[in-house]
């Protein structure tokens, strides 16, 4: 057995950090956090209060620790940074696992390598802006790399991406899964609306998810399958941008805790997006039986079937191309029931998070057995070994 391969010691005490606690980065986060519970890991996560990543942690067995962070870097990340360095010294944790940019800042610059720690961006954090803020985003992301014993990739692309931009580091790259129990086509299909035919998007409504591209592609969709509906689903910053700009055929559902309904529910799965490192939404739209659109961005060449390629990928920003694709599969039920099923039996050989949870756990025990555990700088705070005190908690 190679080192990446070793078994983790019983009871490793793994502390994962996270800003986001909706959406996509959330449901990975839950989703690891509940098979590492089942696995008997010591499983802790620093969060901010509110949404959902908190609450299901906490119910499948995880200490929870509040942790008051924004998404954006600036003048509070001096208080972002003490504050995760009073979680980490309280918890002692064996390992980090550092989810998306804030978490991924505030924690290396907290820690600087003193632990054994696991960087996932998520995707990177300087596809999300240009001019200044993204060059300094790219700079820290080279710099920061230092810190970070693994930069856990879930695409080859979203490698390739941080390579490209000249972030050096042990790579590992583990696709996304999913929930197969919660994700399936078996549960009954939403009865939703007179039984037009419907899209359904499913993603935080901001920039990134592209909601903007789709909406201009829409009226010549609808033109085209005339009673077409559209969904959106989620919530976000460009919620009122979005209802400005949305016609005829378009409504906005909000957040929604279970989402394998509105795939149930759905014609055809569709997102959009201007960049992504392997979006979940495809993956858990394909567990409950369902043919989709995506765009050409991050790992979603890597998450689809072959079958699919030619009818299921667009451009990025190409609202006449994302036209033609939603076009053909509304009008081609066969096609879609075909991309469907193909779609399907590539989730389940290949994206099941039970799967990704297990390789986690490896490159745990391998990253372990290669790094000595040493204290983290600064007071002393729980022992090893030990759970924290309750008062130090919230579940």
């Amino acid at each position: 057995m190679s080192a990446e391969q070793c078994e983790l010691p019983p009871r490793t005490r793994v502390l994962h950090l996270a800003q986001p606690v909706e959406g996509g980065v959330a449901r990975v986060v839950t989703d690891l956090v509940r098979a590492q519970c089942a696995d008997g890991l010591d499983v802790h996560l620093a969060c901010p209060p509110g949404g959902t990543l908190g609450e299901q942690a906490a119910r499948h067995g995880a200490f929870v620790h509040e942790w008051y962070a924004g998404r954006a870097p600036g003048p509070a990340l001096r208080a972002e940074t003490a504050g995760l360095r009073r979680v980490i010294d309280t918890v002692r944790p064996d390992l980090l696992h550092l989810h998306s940019a804030k978490a991924g800042l505030a924690a290396r610059l907290a820690v600087r390598g003193a632990l054994p720690t696991v960087f996932q961006p998520h995707a990177w954090s300087f596809e999300a802006a240009g001019g200044p803020v993204g060059a300094f985003a790219r700079h820290w992301e080279r710099y920061g790399a230092r810190w970070a014993d693994r930069l856990l990739c879930v695409s080859e692309a979203e490698r390739r991406t941080g390579e490209q931009a000249g972030v050096r580091g042990e790579f590992v790259v583990l696709p996304n899964g999913v929930d197969l129990t919660a994700f399936r086509p078996e549960g009954g299909r939403y009865a939703y609306g007179d039984g037009a035919p419907l899209v359904v998007c499913v993603g935080r409504l901001c920039r990134q998810k592209g909601q903007d591209v789709l909406l201009r592609a829409w009226p010549a969709v609808r033109e085209a399958v005339p009673g077409a509906r559209l969904v959106l689903v989620g919530e976000g910053p460009d919620e009122p941008a979005l209802r400005q700009q949305a016609g005829a055929g378009v409504e906005f559902a909000g957040a929604a805790r279970d989402c394998a309904r509105w795939y149930r529910a759905a014609d055809l799965v569709v997102l959009p997006s201007r960049w992504e490192g392997m979006a979940l939404a495809p993956l858990e739209a394909m567990a409950c039986g369902r043919a989709l659109v995506l765009t050409d961005t991050g790992g979603a060449r890597e998450s689809l079937p072959r079958a699919a390629l030619p009818y299921s990928l667009v451009p990025p920003e190409a609202p006449g191309a994302l036209t033609a694709a939603l076009t053909h599969l509304l009008r081609t039920p066969a096609l879609r029931a075909e991309l469907a099923a193909a779609g399907l039996a590539h989730v389940r050989a290949h994206h099941d998070v039970r799967r990704t949870a297990r390789a986690v756990s490896a490159l745990y025990g391998g990253l372990l057995a290669r790094t000595p555990r040493t204290t983290p700088p600064g007071p002393r705070g729980t022992a090893a070994g030990t759970r924290p005190p309750r008062e130090s908690m919230t579940s």
